[in-house]
C-alpha cells in the first residue's frame, strides 16, 4: 500500500484525460452541431432522405478524432503504469505464509531459527547431509529459494540434495512461511546474509564448504552473499538479467518496465564476482528466456560453467529429477573444493 498516492495520482490524472476527452468530444459535436445550423439548406435530390452533415465536414473534426484517439491512448497507458506500480510487489514476490504448509522437517533435518541484522526472526530447514564420507567435508548449499511459496513446498528437492551428499540449509526469507517481516529487495539479501551467519558462527561450516545456491528470484540475495561473504562459490539456476527485462519480456516488449522499481540487477552485479559461477538453465523455460541466462554468464568474470538442461522448464527447478542436473551440481562443487580440474563450460 505504501504506493498507493502514486496511483491514486495516476487515477486523478486518468480521470483529468477523460474530462479532456469529454470536453473535447462535446466540442466536436458542437462544432458539427454548429456546422450543420450554418450551412445553407439546399433541397435533397428527387427520392433521397434528409442530408446529414458528417464529422469531417466541421472545421477541426479529423483533429478532434486525433485528439480523442490520443486521450484513449494516454488513459490507457496511465491506467496500466497504475497497475504495475499498484501490483509490481505481488508480481515480485509471492509468499505463502505459515501455517499453511507441512511444518515437519525432511528425515533428517531439523528445523532452525536465526536473525537478521535488522532484528527480524527467520525460520529455515538444515540438513547436514547423507552418505559415506567425512560430514565435515561435505559441501553446503546456502539454497535461497525462488518467489513463490515457502520451505515447505521445498521439501522434497531439500531431500534429493541431501541424498545425494550435499548439506543444505534452506530457509524462507522475511514475509514467507514463518519468517517475520515484508519481503523487499534490501531485506532478501539482509536474509540470506544472516543464514550465511547462522552456517558458520552456529552450525561452524567452513565458509570454503558453502556453495551460494540460488533460483530465480533467490539468484539475486545468492550473488549478493558471493559478493560480500567467503564462500566456495556461486549456483545461479534460472538466472534473469533484472526484473525490468523480465517485465519487458512478459508484457510482449511494452515500454512499461521503465517504471519497475525493484531492480535485482544480476547482469550488473555479477562483473564483480570473485568465485567460481555455475549458471543452470532450463531450455524449455517460458519465464526467463534462456538469452537473459546467457547475457548473465557472459558477463560474469571467469572461472565459470553453464550446464543447459534439456527439456528443463523454469519452476522450482530446471528439471529436478534429472540426474544431469546433480551430477553438473556435484561435479561444480567438486571443483570449487579443488576435488576437480577447473572448466570453462560443462553439461
Amino acid at each position: 500500500m505504501r504506493h498507493f498516492p502514486a496511483v491514486l495520482a495516476l487515477a486523478a490524472l486518468s480521470v483529468a484525460c477523460a474530462g479532456a476527452l469529454a470536453r473535447g468530444s462535446a466540442a466536436a459535436v458542437g462544432s458539427v452541431a454548429l456546422t450543420a445550423q450554418s450551412a445553407p439548406r439546399s433541397s435533397p435530390p428527387h427520392g433521397a432522405g434528409p442530408a446529414v452533415p458528417r464529422p469531417d465536414d466541421a472545421p477541426g473534426g479529423w483533429a478532434a478524432v486525433v485528439f480523442r484517439l490520443l486521450i484513449i491512448l494516454t488513459m490507457a497507458g496511465l491506467l496500466a503504469l497504475a497497475v504495475i506500480l499498484f501490483f509490481e510487489d505481488h508480481f515480485v514476490f509471492r509468499p505463502s505464509r505459515g501455517p499453511r504448509g507441512s511444518w515437519d522437517p525432511p528425515a533428517g533435518a531439523e528445523s532452525c531459527t536465526f536473525r537478521t541484522r535488522d532484528g527480524l526472526g527467520l525460520h529455515g530447514w538444515w540438513h547436514p547431509g547423507e552418505g559415506a564420507g567425512d560430514p565435515s567435508q561435505r559441501p553446503v548449499l546456502l539454497y535461497c529459494h525462488g518467489r513463490s511459496g515457502n520451505v515447505t513446498h521445498r521439501a522434497e528437492m531439500l531431500g534429493r540434495l541431501a541424498a545425494r551428499g550435499f548439506g543444505v540449509f534452506l530457509f524462507d526469507y522475511r514475509g514467507y512461511g514463518k519468517s517475520e517481516g515484508t519481503p523487499g529487495e534490501h531485506g532478501l539479501c539482509l536474509d540470506a546474509e544472516a543464514a550465511h551467519r547462522h552456517l558458520v558462527e552456529e552450525r561452524h561450516v567452513s565458509p570454503r564448504r558453502i556453495v551460494c545456491f540460488g533460483r530465480s528470484l533467490g539468484c539475486t540475495p545468492a550473488l549478493h552473499v558471493a559478493l560480500v561473504r567467503r564462500t566456495a562459490g556461486l549456483v545461479m539456476d534460472g538466472a534473469f538479467e533484472n526484473v525490468s527485462a523480465v517485465v519487458q519480456h512478459r508484457l510482449h516488449g511494452l515500454p512499461l518496465a521503465l517504471f519497475v522499481r525493484n531492480r535485482f540487477d544480476n547482469l550488473e552485479r555479477v562483473r564483480r564476482l570473485k568465485v567460481p559461477l555455475l549458471v543452470m538453465h532450463g531450455s524449455k523455460d517460458d519465464m526467463v528466456p534462456l538469452g537473459q541466462a546467457e547475457a548473465v554468464f557472459n558477463a560474469a568474470p571467469k572461472p565459470k560453467e553453464f550446464c543447459l538442461i534439456e527439456g528443463g522448464g523454469h519452476g522450482e527447478a530446471s528439471d529436478p529429477a534429472s540426474e544431469a542436473y546433480y551430477e553438473a551440481l556435484r561435479r561444480f562443487c567438486d571443483r570449487c573444493a579443488g576435488r576437480e580440474p577447473a572448466a570453462t563450460v560443462s553439461c
